[in-house]
């Protein structure tokens, strides 16, 4: 139908799971079907978007369809279509339209089969069918719904042929009884029109964890503390955070554990880590022209992941997390919930699933510590008194941290190990590009960790 794709031309770019802000489109073409024909009429279309420099994305887009605009959804709202009968359709993004939440866990109780979409329960607990679902705003990369206090569905926006990690991982895990995850329900597969490709994961639904605390917000409030008691150091603040990152290393060390004895394992050998350098320094060339502040770094970088590359350190290599930070954990009374195992949104999906070190995993929360503290410098960036107190908080957590990881599984992660401190800087390369394109005034907090692996502090 080219009325919607023209109205999806429109309307997908401003949407903040889009993923490719800023390319130039060619062409878009799409095909739906029909999900739910109550009121409102429920449809799904896979939008394929190429664009000019030859590239292409495939991406999910549920549609609610109504007779008439509805005022309270107006911020759902794509367009108009007018049918071969002068009839309006008015099309609203079906996920933020409560109304047309309820057929995904329909199907989903009923192990449906609709057109090219598969709808699998995981058959272990109960699914709340027939509650409407309640949009989580935070989101970026997927769309979640909040189904009562029971259920939370993920919609995996970009398509790609293949199992999703979080899918493929929660589902091991399930058969570990793991405490430490949200236990899956069930997950939604869509036919790929190439019959050649395996089908893609569409979602996923697992247990939803209330009264829950988001990390990021529990570590930047203890951060926030700090700075507001002048002559108190970090362990003598009320808000102190070491004890709960103590626990979430050994949270991380027992998810670790059991993914390795549940999924596949391989010992590394020399090949695998001049891999991991060669990728370290391409990314760090594809950085520096996009962020030139990090020439400077440039030399100390290479020496770092040299170091790497001629590694003999004995390593298991394994499935991991792959995009571990305070923001995808949550403390609950009970403990701590490790969230989203789809790893790096933005890599392709074959890569995510590749075997690697949890050494990545624990450099992604070393990072995460270091972004808690220095977040409020960028306000006061001269506040040498402000640096020092980020600088004893960070270490003082990233230290509970890895001594609760050690005592759960008898290894250090964070001893003398040119491996993590490599994982740490191309980590940082990273954000340095992410904050060069999103938050121009957050760059100094990547570039200072920078120094500071590099060794010029």
């Amino acid at each position: 139908m080219k009325a919607l794709a023209d109205l999806l031309r429109d309307w997908m770019p401003v949407q903040r799971w889009f993923g490719s802000k800023g390319r130039e489109w060619a062409d878009v073409t799409e095909d739906g079907f029909f999900l739910d024909r109550s009121d409102p009429v429920l449809s799904v279309h896979r939008v394929r978007v190429t664009y000019a420099d030859g590239g292409a994305d495939t991406y999910l887009v549920p549609i609610s369809w109504r007779d008439s605009e509805v005022e309270e959804l107006a911020s759902a709202y794509i367009g108009v279509v007018i049918g071969d009968e002068g009839r309006a359709s008015h099309a609203y993004d079906g996920m933020r339209d409560r109304d047309a939440t309820t057929p995904w866990l329909i199907h989903l109780v009923n192990a449906s089969t609709v057109g090219p979409m598969h709808f699998h329960p995981a058959g272990v607990a109960y699914i709340p069918e027939g509650l409407p679902g309640d949009i989580v705003s935070t989101e970026q990369s997927n769309t979640s719904l909040v189904y009562g206090s029971e259920a939370i569905f993920k919609l995996f926006r970009r398509l790609e042929p293949g199992l999703n990690p979080d899918v493929e991982v929660h589902d091991a895990l399930r058969r570990s009884e793991n405490p430490h995850i949200a236990p899956l329900l069930g997950h939604i597969e869509i036919d790929d029109p190439d019959p050649a490709n395996e089908p893609a994961t569409v979602a996923m639904l697992q247990t939803f964890v209330p009264n829950a605390s988001d990390g990021w917000r529990l570590a930047t409030a203890s951060v926030r503390d700090l700075y507001a008691e002048g002559d108190l150091h970090a362990d003598e603040v009320g808000g102190d955070f070491a004890a709960d990152s103590e626990r979430l290393g050994a949270a991380t060390a027992l998810v670790h554990r059991d993914m390795a004895a549940v999924l596949p394992t391989e010992p590394a050998d020399s090949g695998w880590y001049a891999d991991v350098a060669r990728q370290m320094n391409e990314r760090l060339d594809a950085a520096v022209q996009i962020v030139p502040q990090l020439a400077e770094h440039v030399d100390g970088l290479r020496q770092v992941y040299a170091a790497v590359a001629g590694s003999t350190e004995p390593l298991v290599r394994q499935r991991v997390h792959g995009d571990l930070h305070l923001g995808q954990v949550l403390r609950t009374a009970t403990g701590w919930i490790v969230l989203d195992f789809e790893g790096e949104p933005a890599r392709p999906l074959a890569s995510r699933r590749e075997l690697d070190s949890p050494l990545r995993d624990v450099a992604g929360m070393l990072r995460s510590f270091d972004y808690a503290a220095r977040h409020m410098l960028v306000e006061q960036p001269d506040d040498s008194q402000r640096a020092y107190r980020a600088q004893e908080w960070a270490e003082r957590n990233r230290a509970a941290f890895c001594a609760g990881y050690s005592e759960a599984s008898g290894l250090d992660p964070c001893g003398d190990s040119p491996l993590l401190r490599a994982f740490e800087a191309d980590k940082a390369v990273y954000e340095c590009v992410y904050e060069a394109r999103n938050r121009p005034h957050w760059l100094m907090i990547p570039l200072d960790s920078l120094s500071r692996l590099t060794g010029r502090d």
